[in-house]
């Protein structure tokens, strides 16, 4: 795995980060028996796979493998 490069992109970091403190603060407000608050948590964590994809697509994520680089093509 350390040798693919897989998630090693600010796009997949900052995805986990946020995705990770929305499942702190879910659980946190399970364990404290608030539904807004575990739902709020749950709500971040979505948060972070909205955010990681849409910076994917900004150019802060790896390319998928299948996809050809798009060469220019000179006049001539």
């Amino acid at each position: 795995m350390a040798g693919s490069s897989h998630g090693h992109t600010p796009a997949a970091w900052t995805g986990v980060i946020i995705s990770f403190i929305g499942f702190c603060v879910g659980g946190a407000f399970m364990v404290i028996a608030n539904p807004v608050g575990f739902w709020a948590g749950i709500g971040i964590v979505l948060l972070g796979g909205v955010v990681g994809g849409i910076m994917r697509l900004m150019g802060y994520g790896m390319e998928p493998k299948g996809r050809a680089k798009v060469q220019p093509q000179t006049q001539g």
